[in-house]
Parts: C-alpha cells; structure tokens; sequence
C-alpha cells in the first residue's frame, strides 16, 4: 500500500518527481536499492527508477581498484626486522554482498592484507624473502582471496615491497668475531669496531704468547699493557645468582653519567612509568632536553617528548644491557606513546652507564 500511494504521489507530480527519481548508472555501476528497508537486486546499467521517501541506494563500483598496505616493521625467521608493504589490486564481483557483508571494503581488505602478509612472512627467512617474492605474492594471492570471497570481493594482485631491512638476521649478527671476551680498553668503541679491534688484540696477544721464549730470534713484537684500567662501572656486575639492581637503584645511577654531551646527542626528555612486581606503578623522568640533564622521581617539568611503558623486570634487562629498546619495542616489552627514534636515543643512555 505505502509503495502504490509513494508511485501515485510520483505520477500525479511528474515531470518534477522524475527530476529526482530517474537515475543513470553507467556500465562500470551497479545500483544497490533498499525500499523499506528491503534489499532489491542490483539495478542498472542505464537508467533507474527510485521512490522517494522509501528508497534508499548506493552506488557499487566494479572496475579493478588498487591500495598499498603502510610498511609496517616485522620479524622474520632468522632474526631481521624489516619494513614490508604491498600493493594490491582488487575488485567488485558481487555488490550485493560487497554491500551487506562489510562495512568498510577497502578498510577490512587493508587490514586482511596485512594480517596475512605479517603472518606469512614471519615463517620466511630473509634470504627466502629478498628472493622469493613473486611466490609469496602469489601465496598471500590465495590466502587473501580466502577470506574475502564471502565479502563479494576479489583480489587480482599483490606486489610486495621491502622498504629497508632495520636489522639484519641473527647469524650475520652474531659472527665469530662476536664471541670474543671483550679487551680492557676497548669499551668507548661499539659494533664492528670493537669486534675487529678485540679480534686484532686477541690474535696478536696470542702471537706474542706462543713466542715469549724467544722474541729476539722470532723477531716477535712484546706487548706492553699501558692502557689505563677502566673506570668502576656505575652499575654493579650481576649473574644469575644475584639479585638485580632494583628501579630505583637503577635511576640513581642515570644522574652521575648526565652531562651536556649526552644532552646534545639526545635532546628529549622521558617519562617511565615502571610496573612494579607488586603490581604498584612507579613514575621517574629522564631530563635530557636542556642544560646538563637531570633525573628523578615523577613526571618533567612540561610535557615529556616521549612515555615509555615497562615493567621492572624489563627495566633491568634494558639498564644492564642484556635488552636493546628496540628488541624490547618489538617483542611488546616497552610501550612507547610519542616520537620512536627518540624513545630509541634511549640507548645511549645505557652505554653511559656502563
């Protein structure tokens, strides 16, 4: 009855109802129609009549659409951290379903697509992944079109991109070079450097060893150690069978390392807000926006350039070195709230104090 009175309404005032109730859908359209509330079949193309007052419609577009899925850091299986993103090419196959179904297409399909990249290529190493990426486009093909299928939905393509590998897999880190004790003296260097120069030390070291009984007739180099002992560190040496410094130890000793020096290399200032075993929370603050830095208990004065979220525990392992802020931001152990690369200068903090 409703439908019969709205149609007579349209013909007795037409030709101005026909302004508003004739609609054109091109050939690439379809047009999804709910009168009172019931879904009709998709209309069109060409030209569609709508009721006023009790039609409501959406336009579904069918041509082959396309967005890239952010690059988003994740870890493969041998260790790296890479930044990964994808395009992907998709389209309409069922309007009725892309209508129903889902809310916001282009949205979940992002979301699905990254799901699936993330969780495929964390079972990848770096080397399958640099050198198989066809396949693993093709793969995540499939896996894709899996879960939107039920959606009206379905995705022609998916091209990956590796933006850059931020760290490389733990066999390239961990070398031969790297289980050697580290050498007095050698501390103020870091990475390759201190790795190549204990490397050096320790073979020529040996040499000098194997030919102490005749160096004049070896023509062998004795090795003097003129390097003075380092000084104490700030924090005590632990094993596994003493205990930890607490927080609080460890926050007492940030203030002694602060300097102008370790200001200018990091310019940002930090808020921690430290999870106690108890379940108690603790707030401290690392001041190292201005002057010679300082540390203490509560918040900065001003808003801090980052909050960092951990607990004790972790705490521990990030001052005492067994934890680098990155690993700890990956593995979900250190919640950042504000500038990352600055939440990462963190790190130099630590190398101060050891």
């Amino acid at each position: 009855i409703i439908t019969s009175l709205v149609f007579l309404l349209m013909v007795i005032t037409f030709p101005i109802s026909g302004w508003f109730a004739l609609k054109v859908v091109p050939s690439y359209e379809r047009m999804i129609i709910f009168r009172l509330g019931r879904i009709r079949a998709p209309q069109g193309p060409g030209l569609v009549l709508l009721l006023p007052f009790i039609d409501h419609w959406q336009r579904v577009d069918l041509r082959t659409r396309a967005f890239n899925v952010p690059p988003c850091k994740l870890t493969s299986k041998d260790g790296a951290i890479i930044s990964m993103g994808a395009d992907v090419q998709f389209r309409v196959w069922d309007p009725v379903l892309a209508v129903m179904v889902v809310k916001d297409l282009l949205t979940a399909t992002r979301m699905t697509a990254q799901n699936a990249m993330t969780k495929t290529l964390m079972k990848k190493s770096l080397k399958e992944i640099q050198g198989e990426k066809l396949r693993i486009g093709e793969q995540l093909l499939l896996d894709i079109n899996e879960m939107t299928k039920s959606w009206g939905l379905e995705v022609d393509r998916v091209e990956l991109s590796m933006e850059a590998v931020l760290q490389p897999p733990r066999e390239t880190q961990l070398g031969p070079l790297a289980t050697l004790p580290p050498l007095p003296g050698l501390e103020g260097l870091d990475g390759t450097l201190q790795q190549l120069a204990a490397h050096f030390l320790s073979n020529t070291m040996a040499l000098a060893a194997g030919g102490k009984g005749a160096p004049e007739a070896a023509g062998g180099v004795e090795l003097v150690d003129e390097v003075e002992p380092p000084p104490a560190a700030l924090l005590p040496a632990t094993s596994s069978s003493q205990r930890k410094p607490s927080s609080e130890e460890l926050l007492s000793a940030v203030e002694p390392v602060l300097s102008e020096a370790l200001v200018s290399q990091v310019a940002a200032s930090y808020q921690l807000n430290i999870t106690l075993p108890s379940g108690t929370r603790s707030t401290y603050f690392i001041d190292l926006s201005s002057g010679s830095g300082r540390a203490g208990h509560g918040q900065p004065t001003g808003s801090p350039d980052v909050i960092l979220e951990v607990a004790e525990k972790d705490l521990q392992d990030l001052f005492l070195g067994d934890l680098s802020p990155l690993n700890a931001y990956m593995s979900g152990r250190l919640q950042v709230t504000g500038d990352l690369q600055l939440a990462l200068k963190l790190e130099e903090v630590v190398k101060a104090m050891k």
